[in-house]
């Protein structure tokens, strides 16, 4: 085993990576108060627990969660929609690995936001593609009105929701639990009507395509909601529910125990080690140097997260600035794929290239490791830091345009896990063809210090006044007040626009998650793929007989 250096060093403690951490840390904590304390209150006065509290019992104690991020909002978004009204997440329930829905009446009474619909078709597909129970927490008083116009419509509305809870129910076989322990109206009734089980809480749960107002104006009768679609009604009367519990905390039992009468998956994923790795997390705040331009050693980074800080690396010696490699998480093998961010020298005399860039080699060398990972049923883990494909006509006539369609292809039709993290940029086509979003990766994943765009903001400002600037330039110029505020804004809306929590808040990352919770979620997230050991395709694969 490799020995970690603990000889002193005068380099300076990185600070960039910690700031941001307990930054968003402090974000998150705000954001876990949902509607504020008030609101939480008042879940309480009514008998009910709030969707994080239900989350939490319903949890193992010792289950790390992940992917609960998603949709968070910034700063300025924290007095709107909080998470947008519902916490997505996956975790363990009695040692099965579950995603859990949970509508946050705190919020907006559990409305619908277009941003609901986001986060909770994103939980859908990561069901359906893991082929994992799916748990739905149902509070919702249904469509937020005024903004129905992004809720409603459209071919990834609301009536997707129901659409891959059909596919999920006819032909993944995929177990779907309902528990409305509040309101469930109008539309939203559909999702616990298309679930397997529905667990109804008496006094607090109502369902219907319309509450006793609505009907009271439709059709003049006058009905009180307990009547009308309370636990009772749908488990005496319409046979509607299948269980009606006393409480919130009977209800989070209950569903514990259906959890642990399914099936086991017939995929069979190594019990966890207790391999530990050669560097703490804790040194990953030092790693990361304080400018995010700056090279740093990636291989230092692998060393906080792979079991005893292992790395069997595939062709060391070729093209330098992408790492290749098998590794272990836990006892599960992954390939690793990362980004070197420092400059490499070249044999013979030639250029040195930039660490963080794609080169026609490169890409050549990754597309080779993408095939045979896939070929081997080995998960794919990217370790993302890419500021892009190299372009010139250096690049341009060793074909890099080739090179690079082999790498997005060979990553696009993988058929196993593919998990990402982004710990500083995802920038370019670098971003496509290190498994970003559209490319349907399992999981993805951003520390805070992650920064997603097509270019940054000094590029960008190249980009746009470059031809202004030159002519400057040649007249002896600077530019004037104007002209600088105008560049002024153009960087800060990049940097706004680059900033992880930015993407968190839009879907754009499953969760952002601090450097010593990464490899917990790494783990998690590959034990939860490897539920299913058949392609990792698109949201979900049919099967190829549909009975």
């Amino acid at each position: 085993m490799k020995k970690v250096d603990n000889s002193p060093t005068t380099k300076p403690k990185a600070k960039r990576l910690r700031e941001l951490t307990e930054e968003f840390q402090q974000l998150e904590a705000r954001l876990r108060l949902g509607g504020g304390l008030e609101k939480i209150e008042r879940q309480h006065q009514q008998g009910k627990l709030t969707a994080r509290e239900r989350i939490d019992l319903l949890l193992d104690k010792d289950s790390y969660e992940g992917s609960r991020q998603k949709a968070e909002g910034s700063e300025q978004e924290i007095g709107t929609a909080p998470a947008a009204g519902v916490v997505t997440t996956i975790g363990r329930v009695r040692g099965r690995e579950v995603v859990v829905v949970a509508n946050d009446a705190t919020v907006k009474a559990g409305s619908w936001w277009p941003e609901t619909i986001k986060k909770i078709l994103r939980a859908q597909e990561i069901a359906m593609r893991c082929r994992i129970p799916i748990v739905y927490l149902v509070d919702s008083a249904g469509v937020n009105l005024p903004y129905q116009g992004g809720v409603f419509p459209g071919q990834y509305g609301a009536s997707r929701i129901f659409y891959y809870n059909s596919i999920m129910r006819r032909y993944l076989k995929v177990p779907q639990i309902s528990a409305v322990m509040g309101p469930c109206i109008a539309g939203g009734a559909y999702l616990p009507a298309l679930s397997d089980i529905i667990i109804m809480v008496e006094g607090t749960s109502f369902m219907g395509l319309g509450g006793a107002n609505l009907v009271k104006g439709a059709t003049g009768q006058t009905i009180d909601n307990e009547t009308l679609g309370g636990a009772r009604a749908h488990n005496e009367v319409s046979g509607v529910a299948h269980y009606r519990v006393a409480d919130d905390q009977s209800c989070i039992v209950k569903i514990r125990e259906f959890v642990s009468e399914l099936p086991k998956p017939d995929a069979v994923v190594s019990p966890p080690t207790n391999a530990t790795t050669l560097r703490s997390a804790e040194e990953l705040y030092n790693i990361l140097p304080e400018d995010h331009r700056q090279p740093y050693e990636m291989r230092q980074v692998l060393e906080c997260l792979l079991d005893d800080g292992h790395l069997d690396e595939f062709q060391s010696d070729y093209a330098k600035e992408m790492i290749t490699g098998h590794g272990s998480i836990g006892g599960i093998q992954v390939g690793v794929i990362a980004n070197h961010r420092g400059m490499v020298r070249i044999p013979g005399g030639k250029p040195p290239k930039f660490g963080g860039i794609i080169y026609t080699e490169s890409a050549e060398k990754v597309a080779y490791f993408i095939e045979t990972c896939s070929r081997h049923q080995t998960p794919l883990l990217f370790i993302q830091d890419v500021s892009g494909f190299m372009v010139g006509p250096d690049a341009e006539h060793s074909g890099i345009i080739r090179a690079g369609a082999r790498f997005v292809e060979a990553m696009a039709t993988a058929v196993v896990p593919k998990i990402v993290v982004t710990i500083n940029h995802a920038s370019g086509a670098g971003y496509y063809a290190m498994a970003g979003q559209g490319f349907d990766p399992d999981f993805i994943y951003s520390w805070p210090t992650g920064r997603m765009g097509v270019m940054e903001g000094d590029s960008a400002v190249q980009a746009t006044f470059g031809s202004q600037l030159e002519k400057l330039k040649k007249n002896g110029q600077q530019p004037d007040e104007a002209l600088s505020a105008e560049m002024d804004k153009v960087r800060a809306t990049y940097d706004m626009e680059l900033d992880a929590k930015y993407a968190a808040a839009r879907g754009f990352v499953d969760a952002i998650i601090s450097p010593e919770n990464t490899r917990q979620a790494l783990e998690l997230s590959l034990r939860t793929s490897l539920n299913f050991r058949g392609p990792h395709l698109g949201q979900f694969v049919l099967p190829q007989v549909i009975s």
